[in-house]
């Protein structure tokens, strides 16, 4: 693409004379001298093609991979089973793209594929309409605040539990950082958001409650009372959900969530060293207008045969940006479709029993690392596939001496939250095997006190 592709000295004598600029120090004038970037670059000696490529090889031996050894992981990506049909069908050719469908009404297997989201994502969350999805998690959570402004008209305080992962909240004060309204952010000492806490802190200024569940700590959340007293002050109620619990779980529309959000990295999407992933958001339908990026809807072409169009396109390509419901500019498309394959693949039935798995598996995890002397649940509060862990000694450096020993652990909860710096959170997905399990109660046996032993019994 022409863009990508260097001005050659002639090219830029050309624009120069053009703009009536006689360098390009003098292009740029107006900007202060120690503002301007002086530094020169510490750029190396051009490589042979052997030499670079032996290069790169070195670099990427640095990386760790979720593969190389038996992932625990979670805050919001996690070790699901993907089906070898999504592989195959996000490869073909026609599919292989994660472009913006421009000329749209052209690209009838994109928009078909989009469509098939968008339904599927409305059936898993009981929610009226989706959109052609997001970025990532945080970035939906950040466009629904958005669309809660523009719904309400106000301009007071978005509350969001502390609960809610940490990363999105951080999103959040950026996205918000210059709008005419502010972030509190709700305290879970006890790993929930008390409901009380919530009534007690709307007033009729309140622009949105956001609560998440299962949180970032892996428990549940009393979401419809949540939702409740969002409501009664005339709030919208934001819920963050994770998309494979919705096969056992209640779904947002059960809780009475105005805005529906969640990452959809489980559906089919491996871990990509964090990204990209897949930004879910759903709402009620008296909110479609306010809905950001673009929906794809169903028609008939002039000869009658079934066809699909992009119904609604509010971004600020599209329609004047003092229009525009905000600036996304991409559907992820490649994203969208492994999802689309992911779903339709499991079905509600298979859907139901990776939900199942991953709890009785969780619930079964938890109660061995428990048998760990100085081990011990962190919150008493039910959970899905994440738990967090009280541990007796420093988090990091246990989890070093675990990777040794071939496990990824856990995510140090101490990370986001000083005041649980003796946390870990553990997830367990569908894939985790008992002997798994057993092997890494074991290993923080043996590292905590000294006793080498692979099953506790």
């Amino acid at each position: 693409m022409s863009e990508y592709v260097l001005n050659t000295p002639e090219d830029v004598a050309a624009m120069l004379d053009r703009i009536g600029a006689g360098s390009i120090d003098q292009l740029f004038a107006n900007i202060p001298a120690h503002l301007r970037f002086q530094r020169m670059l510490n750029i190396p000696p051009a490589l042979t093609e052997i030499e670079l490529t032996q290069h790169m090889q070195v670099l990427a031996n640095k990386n760790q991979s979720s593969t190389d050894a038996v992932c625990f992981l979670g805050g919001g990506a996690y070790d699901h089973f993907i089906p070898t049909v999504v592989d195959v069908i996000a490869s073909r050719s026609e599919n292989y793209t994660a472009y913006t469908p421009y000329q749209a009404e052209a690209s009838q297997g994109t928009l078909q594929v989009i469509y098939e989201y968008q339904t599927l994502m409305a059936q898993l969350t009981g929610m009226d309409v989706a959109n052609a999805s997001l970025y990532e998690g945080g970035s939906a959570v950040s466009e629904a605040v958005l669309m809660a402004l523009g719904i309400t008209g106000r301009t007071g305080e978005v509350l969001i539990a502390e609960s809610v992962h940490p990363e999105y909240r951080q999103i959040l004060v950026t996205y918000v950082r210059n709008l005419k309204c502010t972030v509190r952010t709700l305290p879970t000492p006890e790993g929930y958001l008390n409901p009380d806490d919530v009534a007690e802190a709307v007033n009729d200024s309140t622009v949105a409650v956001i609560a998440q569940s299962p949180n970032f700590f892996g428990h549940l959340e009393e979401m419809k009372t949540i939702g409740e007293a969002a409501r009664k002050v005339g709030a919208i109620f934001i819920d963050v959900f994770d998309p494979v619990s919705l096969g056992l779980l209640a779904t947002p529309a059960d809780h009475g969530a105005d805005i529906a959000v969640g990452e959809g990295q489980g559906l089919g999407i491996p871990f990509g060293f964090g990204g990209p992933y897949l930004g879910i958001l759903t709402c009620r339908n008296e909110y479609v207008r306010k809905i950001p990026g673009r929906l794809v809807g169903e028609t008939t072409d002039r000869n009658g045969q079934r066809c699909w169009v992009l119904t609604l396109q509010t971004r600020e390509q599209h329609i004047r940006r003092e229009k525009a419901t905000s600036n996304i500019c991409t559907n992820q498309g490649l994203f969208a479709l492994r999802a689309a394959v992911h779903l339709t693949a499991l079905g509600p039935v298979g859907l139901k029993e990776t939900a199942e798995l991953c709890v009785r598996k969780a619930h079964y995890a938890a109660e061995q690392l428990c048998k760990v002397p100085g081990v011990a649940m962190k919150f008493d509060r039910p959970f899905f596939k994440e738990f967090t862990l009280s541990l007796p000694r420093n988090v990091n450096n246990l989890l070093v001496q675990l990777r040794e020993q071939g496990y990824h652990a856990g995510l140090p909860t101490g990370r986001w939250y000083p005041d649980h710096a003796d946390g870990l959170t553990v997830a367990v997905t569908e894939k985790r095997t008992k002997q798994e399990i057993d092997g890494l109660a074991g290993a923080v046996k043996y590292r905590l006190s000294g006793v080498r032993d692979t099953v506790l019994s």
